[in-house]
C-alpha cells in the first residue's frame, strides 16, 4: 500500500508541474512560417480561448493540415487538467529506477498501455502502445517557467510492438518565449527519420499577440 501511494503521489507532483495555460488564457494569433527541406509556405493561426485552432492563408492542404496537428498538440500539452480528472482511475506502482536515477511508473487501468518515468519533479519518459504502433518519448532538456516546466528537447521512438523494429525517429527542439504572461511556443525543429531518410520540418511563429477578451454589450 505504501509503495502505491509513493508512486501515485511521485507521479501526481511531477504530472502537477507541467506548464499549463490557466483558465484565464485569452488564446493568441501569430503569423506562422513552416520549412521543410528546400519549401517554405506561409501563413497566420489562431488559437481561441476556448482552445478551438484555426490556420489561414495556406494554399497547400497537406502543409495546412500538418500546422493544424501542430496546433492541437500544442493545445493538448498545454491545456490544464487536473490530476483527478485525467488519472483517478489508475493504479500507480513503482518499477526500477535507471542508472540516471530516473524511477518507472507502472500503470493499470490506462487504455492505451502507458507508463512512465520521473526524474525529479518531471515526467521524463511516455511509453505507449496504441494498436500496431509502440512508441516511447524521451525528454533530455526542459524548460524552467517560474509555474512548472516545459520540455524543450526530446525525441520520439516509434515500433512494432510486435516485432519491435523501429519504424520512425523524431527529434525535437522546440523554442518558448513570455508574451504577457503567458508561455507560446516560437519555433520548433523536427528531424524525422523514417526508411532511411532524414528530413527537417520548421515552424516558426511570429508577430504573436494575444487575443482580447470578448466584450460584452450591455
Amino acid at each position: 500500500m505504501t509503495q502505491q501511494l509513493n508512486a501515485t503521489e511521485l507521479f501526481k507532483t511531477a504530472y502537477e508541474n507541467r506548464y499549463t495555460w490557466d483558465e484565464n488564457f485569452p488564446g493568441y494569433s501569430a503569423d506562422v512560417e513552416l520549412k521543410q527541406d528546400s519549401e517554405v509556405y506561409t501563413g497566420h493561426i489562431r488559437i481561441n480561448r476556448d482552445w478551438s485552432v484555426e490556420v489561414t492563408g495556406i494554399d497547400n492542404e497537406e502543409v495546412q493540415e500538418s500546422i493544424y496537428t501542430q496546433l492541437r498538440d500544442i493545445v493538448t500539452h498545454r491545456k490544464r487538467s487536473s490530476f483527478e480528472q485525467s488519472h483517478s482511475k489508475h493504479e500507480f506502482n513503482l518499477g526500477e529506477t535507471d542508472a540516471s536515477g530516473a524511477v518507472e511508473i507502472l500503470v493499470k487501468g490506462d487504455s492505451m498501455g502507458s507508463n512512465y518515468k520521473i526524474r525529479g519533479t518531471e515526467i521524463c519518459q511516455v511509453s505507449r502502445v496504441m494498436g500496431r504502433m509502440a512508441f516511447v518519448i524521451d525528454t533530455h532538456e526542459s524548460l524552467d517557467t517560474g509555474n512548472g516546466y516545459v520540455a524543450s528537447r526530446y525525441d520520439a521512438v516509434f515500433r512494432n510492438p510486435q516485432t519491435n523494429d523501429v519504424i520512425r525517429v523524431l527529434k525535437f527542439e522546440d523554442t518558448y518565449e513570455k508574451v504577457g504572461d503567458y508561455y507560446v511556443m516560437t519555433k520548433q525543429v523536427i528531424h524525422s527519420y523514417e526508411n532511411g531518410e532524414r528530413t527537417t520540418t520548421e515552424f516558426n511563429f511570429s508577430n504573436i499577440k494575444l487575443l482580447e477578451p470578448a466584450t460584452v454589450e450591455a
